[in-house]
């Protein structure tokens, strides 16, 4: 499938199911590749999380599947149509911590876990409604699999953060599960920083992939300035999902992450501590470096 002169031992490799607020922005599309592209990364399946809360002109109960249908242009400009299972995730977040919503991505998250091989990540790019209601749902996975969350703020304050404010109830539930969990809070994920001028030399020439990678993040930076966003700036983004593969890839370990009793999220996205939780994992950095020239190194071997 891919053009590289080197081989990963099938020890090395580990289970993952990407879990991707697809159409939200434009920086899932290139973590999305990025995850299919690396081969230590036995993808199984492509939950397509929701956004509802930042709706756009998807409606409220639109965003999940504005996702599905991202995933699969994604995967059909890799030439990759109809080689990974793409689910449908819940339309919207939970209404409270004890009730699950029963989606096509939540009973597929429940049936990996179950299964018997090599080590299981969820690696959550967005809102964890379906991970949480996974958890609700079967709770015998909570120690069957690792979630990998791109969200919540700094500690150990915490504050107004995207991907939390998606679903607080969600976030609660996987705090106090008994999964391990792997945090990369908002000011850590915001330093895989590019700019367009390197994307346009790096991703566009790279087939039909680059050119809708490159063109989409353009055409939504036009879309932010429109409506008044503050953010992107003008000429920089941040790909911070790909901090999903940084964690997955890293050689720092240990020193990369703090150890920290997992807190509860208040109604005003703070943290509140001492709840008695198991301890999870908050990185504190990330090879920035590493993972955006492998993303790119990627990139050109296969598409350029």
């Amino acid at each position: 499938m891919w053009n590289y002169e080197y081989t990963v031992p099938d020890n090395k490799k580990v289970r993952v199911i990407v879990h991707t607020d697809c159409k939200n922005e434009a920086d899932d599309q290139f973590a999305l590749a990025h995850h299919l592209m690396t081969p230590r990364f036995d993808v199984k399946g492509i939950v397509a999380g929701h956004f509802c809360k930042n709706p756009q002109n998807y409606g409220d109960e639109g965003t999940a599947k504005a996702s599905y249908d991202e995933i699969l242009k994604v995967l059909d400009l890799m030439g990759l149509e109809g080689q990974y299972p793409v689910l449908m995730g819940a339309a919207v977040g939970m209404k409270d911590e004890e009730t699950p919503i029963d989606s096509e991505g939540a009973r597929f998250i429940i049936e990996e876990a179950m299964k018997e091989d090599k080590p299981l990540y969820v690696a959550c790019q967005g809102a964890v409604t379906d991970v949480a209601s996974a958890l609700l749902m079967k709770p015998e996975i909570a120690e069957r699999m690792t979630i990998i969350w791109i969200g919540g703020g700094d500690y150990p304050k915490g504050g107004v953060e995207f991907n939390l404010a998606m679903d607080i109830h969600a976030v609660n539930v996987i705090f106090s599960s008994k999964a391990p969990l792997w945090q990369i809070p908002m000011s850590l994920y915001k330093v895989m920083a590019v700019s367009l001028a390197e994307l346009q030399m790096k991703v566009r020439p790279c087939g039909q992939i680059g050119e809708y990678l490159f063109r989409q993040m353009v055409e939504f930076n036009q879309f932010a300035a429109k409506y008044g966003m503050v953010w992107p700036h003008g000429e920089i983004w941040g790909l911070g999902d790909q901090g999903t593969i940084a964690v997955l890839m890293e050689e720092l370990e240990k020193v990369s992450y703090d150890l920290v009793p997992a807190p509860r999220v208040a109604e005003d996205m703070t943290y509140i501590h001492e709840q008695g939780n198991r301890e999870i994992r908050v990185y504190k950095c990330l090879d920035a470096r590493l993972t955006l020239e492998d993303f790119f190194a990627k990139l050109a071997i296969n598409f350029g």
